[in-house]
């Protein structure tokens, strides 16, 4: 075998910069040469967008940009198809390695039961809320006669009233019954005839009865301003319930 001399100082420098050109050829050659060939150093592949995606087309979209992926949760969304992929990590447009793996959350199929928490008693507001921690819904709103003003005092869904405690499924409508402040009696017409029309007002107010169609005519037998006739298309004989309307025919024009 060749040798090198190190006999004079020359050769032992020839010697070591044999050796450190050696070094440099392997440290190069391993940090930009080797290295990047077995770990894909500097080839990066831009994230798709997988969100709305159904499960096939998501497939397809990993295989197609050389990535895998893992479902790290099922959940349920009401408001989403299902099967569908509702999240995604890492987010779509980032740069990321050959094969990463993404991590995916997956709308279930099956919505799970949720427990109707208690609503009655409610004001409108709160039982949202409730509902919305739930993860139900609030459906329509409905005004009955009852004497709790803006209160929950039941609670439907799918046609049907239900109560606390029950099993629906999650994202359920959830429709609220509440009450408009009167009581669902019958009470007695009563006879405006010969009253002041401002009076009258005020009396229909108190009883929760509504003022219809006015009619000004003229009429000797009876003060400028007075009701001199009424009528209620929409109440049972002489009874009338909350929320009926009452004509009334006034002497007079408009302006009195």
């Amino acid at each position: 075998m060749a040798q090198i001399p190190t006999q004079s100082k020359k050769d032992l420098i020839t010697h070591i910069a044999i050796l450190i050109s050696l070094f440099l050829v392997l440290f190069f050659g391993f940090f930009f040469v080797y290295l990047p060939w077995s770990t894909h150093h500097g080839e990066t592949i831009q994230v798709p967008n997988l969100k709305g995606m159904t499960v096939d087309k998501m497939e397809e979209a990993i295989d197609a940009n050389d990535l895998s992926y893992e479902v790290a949760d099922c959940t349920y969304t009401a408001d989403k198809p299902p099967l569908t992929v509702l999240s995604q990590y890492p987010l779509p447009n980032a740069l990321v390695k050959s094969g990463r793996k993404i991590y995916i959350t997956i709308n279930s199929e099956t919505p799970p039961t949720i427990k109707l928490p208690t609503l009655v008693g409610l004001s409108v507001r709160s039982a949202e809320q409730q509902l919305y921690i739930a993860g139900l819904r609030k459906g329509i709103v409905h005004e009955v006669n009852d004497p709790r003003v803006k209160e929950v005092i039941e609670v439907q869904a799918f046609g049907k009233k239900i109560e606390a405690g029950a099993s629906i499924p999650k994202g359920t409508l959830v429709d609220l019954y509440i009450g408009n402040g009167t009581a669902d009696v019958d009470m007695e017409i009563p006879d405006f005839v010969g009253k002041p029309m401002d009076e009258v007002t005020i009396v229909l107010a108190g009883m929760n009865l509504k003022v219809g169609k006015i009619t000004y005519e003229a009429n000797d037998a009876f003060p400028a301003g007075t009701v001199f006739k009424q009528s209620c298309a929409t109440c049972e004989g002489t009874s009338v319930k909350p929320g009926d309307l009452i004509d009334l025919w006034v002497v007079g024009g408009e302006d009195q």
